[in-house]
C-alpha cells in the first residue's frame, strides 16, 4: 500500500490514504472556511439582529422565535449537506458551488441599487453592505475555483491537472 500518506485505489474510482484520512486540498478548505464563516454570520445576526430576518421572512419582529430556529435548523443542514458533498468530492456539488460564487458578482451591482433606492430594500444600510462584501468573497472563491479547476480538475484532486476526469470521476478519485 506504500508508505504513510500514500494514496491508493479503493475500488469503484475511491482514493484513499493509508493512514485512512482524506486529505482536504486548498480548495475543499476555502469553501468549507467561507461556509463556516457564513454560518457563524448568520448565527450572529440571529442573535444580535433578529429584525434583519423577521422582515426578510414576513415575522413580526421581536425575539427568536421558532419561525426563526426553524429556518437556522433548515440552512444548517443545507449547509451540511454541502460540507459533505465538498469533503467527499461530489462533482455535482463543485458545479453548483462554481456557480453559485461565480453568480456573488452580481450582489455587490444589486447593493448599490439598493443604497441608491433604484432598488427596494432588504434590511439596514449594514446589511446591505455586508451583502455586497459577502457576494465580493464569493466572486474571489469562485475565480480561485475555476483556476484550481483548470490546473488539477474538478475540486483539485487530479495532480496531473486538465481539468478532466473518466466517467463517474475515477480519474479524480471523487465519488457521485
Amino acid at each position: 500500500m506504500g508508505g504513510p500518506g500514500t494514496a491508493a485505489v479503493l475500488g469503484r474510482g475511491q482514493v484513499g490514504h493509508s493512514d485512512g484520512v482524506r486529505r482536504i486540498n486548498p480548495t475543499q478548505g476555502i469553501v468549507l472556511g467561507f461556509t463556516l464563516a457564513a454560518w457563524l454570520t448568520l448565527i450572529a445576526i440571529l442573535l444580535i439582529a433578529p429584525d434583519v430576518f423577521a422582515g426578510a421572512l414576513n415575522l413580526s419582529a421581536g425575539g427568536f422565535g421558532a419561525a426563526e430556529a426553524a429556518f437556522l435548523v433548515a440552512i444548517s443542514a443545507l449547509l451540511g449537506l454541502l460540507c459533505v458533498g465538498v469533503v467527499r468530492r461530489w462533482r455535482w456539488m463543485f458545479w453548483l458551488v462554481l456557480v453559485a460564487f461565480l453568480a456573488g458578482i452580481l450582489r455587490p451591482p444589486a447593493s448599490l441599487l439598493e443604497l441608491a433606492g433604484v432598488l427596494p430594500g432588504t434590511g439596514p444600510r449594514w446589511y446591505v453592505v455586508l451583502q455586497a462584501a459577502i457576494g465580493l468573497v464569493q466572486f474571489a472563491i469562485g475565480l480561485a475555483m475555476l483556476s484550481a479547476f483548470r490546473r488539477a480538475g474538478v475540486w483539485g484532486s487530479n495532480p496531473r491537472g486538465g481539468g478532466g476526469a473518466g466517467v463517474g470521476g475515477e480519474a479524480t478519485g471523487e465519488t457521485t
